[in-house]
């Protein structure tokens, strides 16, 4: 399952810049996900950590319950996965104009 999760942090980035360079309205796209993906993410972890506030509960035991949430999860993996292919993105456009 590692191998798996490590290809796939490899070969995603690399499918979304193959595509944002063969298809250049897909760099929109992944630009709007990417931010639906933060807002989704920020609001999962705000209201998290707003119950454990409310609740009076212990921090370092009850956050870790947002870790469970698949949603949380999704949109945490494609910003790291956007993230990764921003950076190569941009380096790539910088090497080409030296």
């Amino acid at each position: 399952m590692s191998l798996f999760i490590v290809l796939l942090v490899i070969m995603v980035p690399m499918f979304m810049m193959a595509i944002a360079w063969l298809i250049p309205v897909w760099r929109a796209i992944f630009d709007g996900a990417a931010v639906i993906c933060a807002y989704i993410f920020g609001s999962i972890s705000a209201l998290a950590i707003y119950q454990i506030l409310r609740d009076d509960t212990v921090f370092m035991t009850n956050i870790h319950s947002v870790f469970q949430n698949m949603i949380f999860l999704t949109a945490g993996s494609y910003l790291g996965s956007y993230m990764i292919y921003l950076l190569a993105w941009h380096t790539l456009k910088q090497l080409r104009n030296e």
